[in-house]
């Protein structure tokens, strides 16, 4: 599918995606396919390619921002530097959680291994990172959870599922074994990461907010319903 036909919102300013699960942001250092590469796919009758505003993994799908001119660039750059920008994610946790909502700080920091490669770690000396989080349903052992993190660092709400909350990410080929472990040796489910940039909310006055929804992928399965 061409990432044309997944625009969720566009005008002058911005183009806002829904982001399939697999396809990287940035093309990876061996080469292959990525949003980067397909930027040709989002000029919608600009000359310039637009520009993403921010991040999501390979495995998570959802709501992506892009900036289709050098102010409009500026403008959100700032918006996302200032925590102006709201996200919200899904996801599906492979185990229990304790309580019903709350705030997960705890700084994180990348370390690398030749045997472990590399992952984000909590770590005192790291970034402070800071994640809310609400429970919406549970069932068989498993908990679906809204993420909204306050701050934006790598792999911080699979690092902040699996070590704040003490249940990964189900699906999380990283956070799912224990630091330290090498990876590669966990088999992944066929739904793959159940991680899901659901709702971006971008101010910029004096225009009305861009706010959008990002429909739950049919990955999710039997969570669908308690949407």
């Amino acid at each position: 599918m061409k990432l044309q036909d997944r625009v969720l919102f566009v005008d002058g300013e911005a183009i806002v995606i829904d982001k399939p699960e697999g396809l990287p942001v940035d093309t990876p250092r061996a080469g292959g396919d990525s949003v980067e590469a397909r930027l040709g796919e989002l000029k919608l009758g600009f000359h310039r390619f637009p520009a993403p505003m921010h991040r999501l993994d390979r495995d998570t799908s959802g709501c992506l921002l892009l900036a289709r001119n050098p102010k409009a660039r500026s403008r959100f750059q700032q918006a996302f530097e200032t925590g102006a920008v709201s996200k919200s994610y899904l996801a599906v946790l492979d185990g229990p959680v304790q309580g019903d909502e709350g705030v997960i700080d705890l700084p994180i920091a990348k370390v690398s291994s030749a045997a472990g490669g590399w992952r984000m770690v909590v770590e005192e000396s790291g970034k402070r990172a800071t994640t809310r989080w609400r429970k919406v349903a549970e069932a068989e052992g498993q908990t679906l959870v809204e993420f909204r993190p306050t701050t934006g660092r790598t792999h911080q709400i699979r690092v902040h599922a699996a070590r704040g909350l003490g249940a990964p990410i189900f699906g999380d080929p990283v956070y799912s074994l224990p630091d330290g472990a090498e990876l590669g040796t966990m088999t992944l489910p066929d739904c793959g990461m159940l991680l899901h940039a659901w709702r971006l909310v971008v101010p910029r006055e004096p225009k009305e907010p861009i706010d959008v929804t990002a429909p739950v992928p049919d990955r999710f399965g039997r969570w669908l319903d308690y949407l």
